[in-house]
């Protein structure tokens, strides 16, 4: 064989180890079961799937408070299997499909409590998956144990897995840095449940049981997505994943067969506010009180990104970013970093010295903060 019929060999072999790249509609709600929908997409079409499938709970009979008033937990038939062995049957057909459609270097995330995680868990490995983390979500305001016969069940654990050892996923580093504080951001996340205005009611009654809150999927995204890419929810309920990746410029697709959930998450999805493209950017690269990272105030909502900050004077001005970095005056970086740049100090503590604009002036956004703590102390 000539060197230019190598050539063109070793070529044509390069161009058939390269996936095409699958156009699919996005930014659209499937109607229909998970399964047999998700047979329908083509192989390596999603970057992301975030996965919040039945807790298969068992709940043996209502659940009351002492005072004997019912408390709203989760009894719907969609929750419901005839056996362990009909559940880890359902979980086995609906990773299977995830595995197939998930783009080689995509990753999946599945949340669940201890009544289903575990079987999750060792089926996901038992299908090829590998775990990079479990993530344990521990809520700031769990609710209590009402009998008293356990410990409070005061979090959830999210699997993040890749396709394989070898998958080179997507996991922005510097931003989860920054979203914390400048310290490394850990395995375990305390975030609030859903609740106050997020918690979606109609006639005063919760639309679904098990809403997740929308700080817990921005951090998820933020992660391990980028601008652009699509998001999967084969579980999508009220919309929780669609709102999020909405905001934060990705594409998605979510998958619903209750016909009130899909009512609910459209119309929240539309009324979902995109940021705008500065706001999206994020960091690439280079103590007593409770500690609250100002990353949770962004991905909880309590200031938005693209908001301006200032000092007292007016001096100086910055713009928050999605990942709870700040840019301005030529600088970028944490609340504090970017505090003292603007200075020329050794050192800032960025929570008194940036200021937001409030109906009544100026406020350090530590008011914020303490906002923020009072609403969420258990």
């Amino acid at each position: 064989m000539g060197v230019m019929e190598q050539i063109g060999t070793r070529t044509r072999k390069r161009k058939a180890a390269i996936a095409p790249q699958i156009a699919i509609e996005t930014d659209r709600l499937i109607r229909g079961d998970c399964i047999p929908e998700m047979r329908k997409l083509p192989d390596a079409c999603v970057d992301m799937i975030f996965a919040d499938p039945p807790y298969n709970l068992q709940l043996g009979g209502d659940l009351n408070r002492p005072d004997g008033s019912h408390v709203d937990a989760v009894t719907d038939d969609w929750d419901k299997f005839d056996s362990f062995a009909a559940y880890d049957s359902f979980t086995r057909d609906w990773l299977r499909e995830a595995r197939r459609i998930l783009k080689p270097n995509g990753t999946i995330w599945v949340i669940g409590s201890y009544h289903n995680i575990f079987r999750v868990g060792a089926t996901m490995q038992d299908q090829g998956f590998w775990i990079l983390n479990d993530i344990i979500w521990r809520k700031a305001n769990p609710m209590p144990n009402f009998k008293g016969t356990r410990f409070t069940n005061a979090h959830e654990t999210l699997i993040w897995a890749s396709q394989n050892e070898n998958a080179r996923y997507t996991f922005n580093y510097r931003a989860m840095k920054t979203l914390n504080d400048e310290l490394q951001m850990r395995s375990d996340w305390v975030l609030p449940i859903c609740g106050g205005q997020e918690r979606l009611k109609k006639g005063g009654t919760k639309v679904h049981p098990t809403q997740k809150p929308e700080a817990l999927l921005y951090r998820v995204m933020l992660a391990c997505t980028r601008p652009g890419d699509v998001v999967l929810d084969p579980f999508f309920g009220t919309g929780t994943t669609g709102a999020v990746a909405k905001r934060l410029g990705r594409k998605w697709i979510g998958i619903e067969r209750e016909e009130g959930y899909c009512e609910a998450a459209l119309e929240r999805i539309e009324a979902a506010l995109p940021l705008d493209e500065s706001a999206l950017s994020i960091m690439q690269s280079p103590k007593q009180q409770p500690k609250v990272a100002f990353g949770t105030l962004v991905e909880t909502g309590y200031i938005a990104p693209g908001t301006m900050l200032t000092d007292t004077k007016r001096r100086w001005k910055a713009v928050v970013r999605a990942d709870g970095s700040l840019e301005g005056e030529g600088h970028a970086g944490s609340i504090h970093g970017v505090g003292s740049k603007v200075q020329g100090a050794p050192s800032c503590n960025g929570w008194t010295f940036w200021q937001i604009e409030t109906k009544d002036g100026l406020k350090p956004i530590d008011t914020l903060r303490q906002t923020y703590l009072l609403a969420t102390q258990p």
